[in-house]
């Protein structure tokens, strides 16, 4: 592997000089800038670093990127195990186990060129093809970090001890595709991150100033919307990450049971797609983490050896077809996936192995 120097860059803010990494969340309430990732699993790394700076993505990369041939990518869960899997949750609805779950499924490739494979090159083509509000890299090779988001997707913001969360559930080509399953979708789902800021902020305060709002995004849109509350006394970054993750809208509800519903039906572990990544500045007591989805991750020690993720998923309800299930998750991919394959014939169709 070439000798990529660490960094994170989130938006336009860029941290190089890396001091220190711990799986201690309670880093985060000491001082100086950290980059965060939290795998779906459990798996958290802080990163500290000493240098931040203003420095927009480059229009091109240092390095070229060099993506996976379109035709490589290979699902955890093909098209009938998918489609099946939406009916076991629907039997787990009939049965009253869980109201909502969301059924994810990690797409795999392997990388043509790995030893110059950069996903800050990645997050350059990522910020042209596919920008979003919450995009971002963080490189921590020896620490098994390799990160490539473009998410669009708010889990956590802080600004002193105030702390606000931004679901999405919902998501269409455009605003007339959004059926009332999604809107009651998107409600049940507030009010579960509502349930889980609840826990962690002082009674009262935690309110929703946003309920179903419809956000545009490249090649489709979502229902988002805005929980807020304040933290309550002697709460801090181990409470909130422990109260509120993993992100209640890549889990369901109730959670507890949404999460065995999930563990009994992916064949794969999520790492940070569903997760959290972003930013914390312990000095200026403000932070920044999106969830982890529209994420690109490299996976270098995998069997056969490294290869680039990506995952994809959709909320399943009692009213989800199956067959609309799998088609959501093709659209949440398929621009993705496209840009992804840089180095090669640029196309909207989504890879043949994936049709199903």
């Amino acid at each position: 592997m070439a000798d990529l120097a660490p960094l994170a860059r989130f938006g336009s803010l860029l941290a190089t000089g890396l001091r220190d990494v711990t799986s201690d969340p309670a880093a985060l309430d000491s001082a100086g800038f950290w980059a965060v990732v939290a795998d779906f699993e459990g798996r958290l790394v802080c990163a500290r670093f000493s240098d931040v700076r203003r420095a927009p993505v480059p229009a091109a990369a240092p390095a070229p990127w060099r993506g996976p041939d379109p035709d490589s990518w290979t699902s955890s869960l093909d098209r009938a195990a998918y489609t099946a899997g939406v009916r076991r949750i629907r039997e787990h609805i009939a049965a009253g186990e869980v109201y909502q779950a969301n059924l994810c499924r990690v797409l795999s490739a392997p990388l043509p060129d790995p030893e110059r494979a950069d996903v800050d090159a990645l997050t350059a083509l990522l910020a042209r093809g596919n920008p979003a509000p919450y995009a971002g890299t963080v490189r921590l090779p020896a620490h098994g970090v390799e990160i490539a988001t473009a998410s669009p997707e708010l889990f956590l913001r802080r600004r002193g001890r105030t702390v606000e969360s931004g679901p999405i559930k919902g998501t269409g080509r455009t605003a007339d595709d959004l059926l009332e399953k999604d809107h009651a979708e998107n409600v049940m789902i507030v009010d579960l991150v509502r349930n889980d800021l609840g826990r962690v902020c002082a009674t009262g305060s935690v309110t929703v100033p946003d309920l179903c709002a419809v956000e545009e995004h490249p090649g489709l849109v979502h229902l988002v919307s805005t929980v807020r509350g304040e933290l309550a006394e002697r709460v801090g970054w181990p409470e909130l990450l422990a109260g509120t993750f993993p992100p209640g809208s890549v889990t369901g509800a109730p959670k507890s049971s949404a999460l065995r519903v999930i563990a009994a039906l992916e064949t794969a572990p999520r790492g940070p797609y569903c997760g959290g990544v972003g930013w914390v500045d312990a000095d200026r007591g403000t932070a920044q983490l999106a969830v982890g989805i529209r994420t690109f991750w490299i996976d270098r020690p995998a069997p056969g050896g490294p290869v680039l993720r990506f995952g994809t998923g959709a909320g399943i309800t009692w009213d989800s077809d199956p067959e609309r299930e799998w088609a959501e998750t093709r659209l949440k991919a398929r621009r993705l996936l496209t840009v992804a394959s840089g180095a090669y014939p640029r196309g909207s169709r989504m890879p043949s192995r994936l049709e199903g």
